[in-house]
């Protein structure tokens, strides 16, 4: 198995290609393979992994690892990339699945049980297709939240690193993501649409609006359908304190985003206000909502592109582009795409009560059987 963050860049694929062999030949004498960045800087924002040297330091070896470390302060860094055999832990793993689960009955059966009961019960969630595989959502709650470093890594004594030079870059941060766009004469980057005027070492990221900024330096600004962002640039790693307060209050933007993907599809709150709400539905070439009901509010959906086969109470309905249908509350209903391209409508809401959580499911290609 090998398991990989998605909020990382590799440049040398050759590189990260003879890197995941040695892993893997590590990996099939039951050891724990972990992935070590070799350090360009002193970087506090980084793990790091401590191995024991060998008479080659400079080769592609795998190491034994010592210990894993938290987050240094910069003189604790410095340190660490000085004595060479400190690397930065990229959260990147190779084993084999009887090794992990292993390890993990060993030092985390608190994480490991509910987890195993849970694909246990997702055998009655698997699709006819074969499509999705939900795990029990009840049983996976209980498994405690830690991470795999905490419950495992740290505390067996079976784990190796590969020394990595890759061209790695972590951009779970938008201080990372900037570095990503070339700078202009003044230092700034921008990816999107912005007229800046005295402005310095900021960057700008929009999707669709236009950004106007005037007499602003070291700013980080990110602007997209869910949230804007405005940040200096030295506390670009504190967004996770904002997004902890969010969750505090379980403010909806920590639960969804402004277009949702599903496994038919996507759709894209337009406009939301009191009693109503605009989504674009996209559905794929051959796949169905399920067959289901609302018990507050009513829909109007009309197609601007594509072809649908609709379900609407008794009846069974093809509409075409620039036609339409209205589905009052409390019938049953279902969206097919018959067609070979993209089925979009528009689709208004109309109700007391609109909430996602509004949903009773009667059939599923998906095995979502319950209200989500």
């Amino acid at each position: 198995m090998l398991v990989m963050p998605a909020d990382q860049l590799i440049d040398d694929e050759a590189a990260f290609g003879r890197a995941t062999e040695q892993a893997s030949s590590s990996a099939q004498l039951g050891r724990l393979v972990t992935f070590g960045i070799k350090p360009t800087a002193a970087e506090t924002g980084y793990g790091y992994i401590e191995y024991e040297p060998t008479p080659q330091p400079d080769s592609q070896t795998v190491h034994k690892v010592t210990r894993f470390i938290e987050k240094p302060s910069l003189d604790v860094a410095e340190q660490l990339v000085a004595d060479g055999h400190h690397l930065w832990n990229g959260g990147m793993f190779c084993f084999t699945a009887d090794t992990i689960l292993a390890e993990l009955q060993r030092f985390a059966p608190q994480v490991n049980d509910p987890v195993a009961d849970a694909l246990r019960d997702a055998t009655h969630s698997v699709s006819a297709d074969g499509y999705a595989i939900e795990l029990d959502a009840r049983s996976f709650l209980k498994a405690e939240n830690i991470s795999i470093d905490y419950a495992v890594m740290e505390r067996s004594d079976k784990v190796n690193v590969v020394p990595c030079e890759m061209g790695w870059n972590d951009i779970g941060s938008w201080l990372s993501i900037s570095e990503l766009t070339p700078p202009d004469d003044h230092g700034n980057r921008v990816h999107g649409h912005a007229e800046l005027c005295d402005v310095d070492n900021c960057f700008v990221r929009g999707d669709a609006r236009m950004i106007g900024m005037i007499g602003v330096h070291d700013l980080i600004v990110v602007d997209t359908p869910d949230a804007l962002l405005l940040a200096a640039r030295d506390r670009a790693q504190d967004v996770k304190q904002i997004v902890a307060n969010l969750k505090r209050v379980n403010h909806s933007t920590c639960r969804l985003h402004n277009t949702v993907h599903r496994p038919w599809g996507t759709y894209t709150v337009l406009e939301e206000g009191d009693r109503f709400k605009m989504k674009r539905i996209v559905v794929k070439p051959g796949a169905a909502l399920s067959l289901q009901m609302h018990h507050h509010r009513s829909e109007h959906w009309i197609v601007v592109r594509g072809c649908a086969d609709v379900i609407n109470g008794e009846r069974t309905i093809s509409l075409q582009p620039n036609e339409s249908t209205y589905i009052p509350a409390g019938h049953r209903h279902r969206l097919v795409n018959p067609g070979v391209v993209d089925l979009v409508l528009i689709e208004v809401q109309c109700g007391d009560y609109l909430g996602e959580d509004d949903i009773i499911r009667f059939d599923d290609a998906y095995g979502r059987v319950e209200a989500v």
